[in-house]
């Protein structure tokens, strides 16, 4: 099956998991700017890869503006995003982002990856600086919020290769 992975990544993270996939499924990767380009007509999946902003994903606008002229492909879509996997906040969220027909034709993933502030831009570093300093100046605080300001206080990584499994599953089935 002749795929294309696409990715939209700020920090790299995403890149990296689009990387994988398209590696593992001998597939073509494209990053976004370039992808939006092109015709997607010689391909059979397409697999759209976006950053987590604000609960929803990045650059997916393109992708669903084009989810019906691509009628007959596989279409699958992943996300990266700062939470671990286990949280129970995720599929949800993630769903929020489709309509119930374009959950239909389109599978969802996500893949966690982390925060690097060092290669975040300005004004994504100042807005999480100014949400982790909400969050400080909180009074009664939970301990999911405490835990919160400890984790995205500095730059971490929890991106891992057997995130992408289920994606890979998918474009064999």
């Amino acid at each position: 099956m002749k795929t294309v992975v696409i990715y939209n990544s700020q920090t790299g993270f995403t890149k990296r998991y689009a990387q994988w996939i398209a590696e593992a499924a001998g597939a073509d990767c494209l990053e976004f700017s370039e992808a939006k380009k092109k015709s997607m007509a010689e391909y059979e999946a397409i697999v759209f890869g976006g950053w987590a902003c604000g609960g929803g994903i990045s650059k997916l606008g393109w992708f669903k503006g084009n989810i019906d002229q691509w009628t007959g492909k596989k279409l699958v879509v992943f996300c990266v995003g700062a939470s671990p996997i286990e949280n129970p906040e995720v599929e949800p969220a993630l769903k929020k982002n489709f309509t119930e027909p374009e959950l239909e034709k389109v599978r969802i993933f996500y893949c966690p990856g982390g925060m690097n502030y060092e290669k975040m831009p300005v004004p994504s570093r100042l807005m999480m600086r100014m949400f982790i300093k909400m969050l400080k100046a909180k009074k009664d605080k939970t301990e999911a919020e405490q835990e919160m300001i400890k984790v995205i206080s500095a730059s971490y990584d929890i991106s891992d290769k057997k995130y992408v499994e289920p994606v890979l599953e998918c474009l064999k089935e």
